[in-house]
């Protein structure tokens, strides 16, 4: 009943802005009337495809749910981009309105209404077309180097390759995880790491699209932590079917890495609303370091959420590896996460604490990113004095 009483004030909401769109723009069109009727006709159609593209992963029948996903999705990015550019515009022409009262004729507002009009839609299908190639494309490799007091030397250089929010579902499959795969096992790394929200639907839809992730290959194994999207999908048959591709999923736990002559902890924690869906699994960095040696110094975590380091840096973590943010994955979106999490992307200092954060190797929702390109980290520990 909650998600159904949220799923309407969505769509209530989602039709007022189309519906302030329409107003905003369609007048000023420098089109004939049939041109206005089609754009029109267009937000009527983006608020009847929205709503059933965010259920597709519900609907059993394929093809029918991809392509629904598909078409709300691509529609839910272009408006999104359509809604930001309106609102600058509306903000521009205030401005104007403000200078013509104190200087009549210095512009003239019906040419900058029928410019600005045009320009508004022409500027939202060119970020959306850019933002589809950003998302669509396999994400890119970023070397990230973190300086630690007093690593020994034989794990200087140590590397983690990071994979995060890949988020398998209606729009990615197969293919685009195998090609992940590729590039990270080209990388040959110490460990990989997959900070969750890895699916968008269940075990028996996507089990045959994230398979390629147990051809990962790392020297001291592949692990797993659960994110938020795993408890929508079914977090316990994702974790068995995780385990049973060859994945190592850390729950709370932490296992101890000898490489060369050194040894380091890897710990991992359930995501941080985890609690929510099952108080058996709530998250705990304390808790995966439990039994931990206490002569090891260099502590690792992998955590989905940025949020966690508060807790993980008094548990006395020396990195955290996090995900969840997708570093807002189209702008302006980006400056809104900060009000949820304290880290939007890259390497931040917490106290003590490195704590990087994964913009995602996927995507969510729309094919569109802007301003948040997609990543494959590689992320070296260096020594430092």
């Amino acid at each position: 009943m909650p998600r159904l009483s949220f799923f309407v004030r969505f769509i209530t909401i989602g039709v007022l802005l189309h519906v302030y769109v329409g107003f905003r723009l369609i007048p000023d069109l420098p089109v004939p009337a049939a041109g206005k009727w089609l754009a029109a006709l267009w937000l009527v159609l983006s608020c009847l495809v929205i709503p059933p593209g965010m259920l597709a992963r519900t609907i059993r029948r394929q093809p029918l749910a991809d392509r629904l996903a598909w078409a709300g999705m691509l529609a839910m990015g272009f408006f999104s981009s359509l809604l930001m550019l309106t609102i600058l515009r509306d903000l521009v022409l205030a401005s104007l309105m403000t200078v013509e009262a104190i200087w009549p004729s210095a512009v003239n507002l019906a040419d900058w209404r029928t410019v600005s009009a045009a320009v508004v839609i022409g500027l939202a299908l060119l970020s959306s077309a850019i933002g589809f190639f950003n998302a669509r494309r396999r994400a890119p490799v970023r070397t990230v180097e973190v300086p630690i007091r007093g690593l020994p030397a034989d794990l200087d250089g140590f590397t983690i390759v990071q994979l995060s929010d890949i988020h398998v579902g209606p729009t990615i499959k197969h293919d685009y995880v195998e090609a992940i795969v590729r590039a990270v096992n080209q990388l040959d790394p110490d460990i990989v790491a997959i900070t969750g929200d890895v699916v968008d639907g269940s075990v028996a839809q996507l089990a045959r699209h994230t398979a390629p992730l147990g051809t990962l290959a790392a020297r001291h194994g592949v692990y797993l932590v659960t994110g938020n999207h795993e408890y929508y999908s079914g977090a316990d048959a994702w974790v068995a079917e995780f385990r049973r591709i060859g994945l190592t999923v850390l729950m709370n736990q932490h296992v101890v890495i000898e490489h060369r002559d050194a040894r380091l902890v890897l710990a991992g924690v359930t995501d941080y609303t985890a609690g929510h869906f099952d108080p058996a699994q709530r998250s705990d960095p304390a808790a995966a370091l439990a039994g931990a040696p206490a002569d090891v110094d260099t502590r690792v975590l992998l955590a989905h959420q940025p949020r966690t380091a508060h807790a993980a840096a008094d548990a006395g973590f020396t990195l955290q590896l996090s995900g969840h943010t997708h570093g807002g994955q189209i702008f302006p979106w980006n400056f809104l996460v900060r009000l949820q999490q304290p880290f939007t992307a890259g390497l931040a200092k917490l106290g003590s604490l490195w704590v990087y954060t994964s913009r995602g190797t996927g995507y969510w929702g729309p094919p569109k990113r802007l301003g948040a390109p997609s990543e494959i980290t590689r992320v070296r520990l260096v020594g430092t004095n």
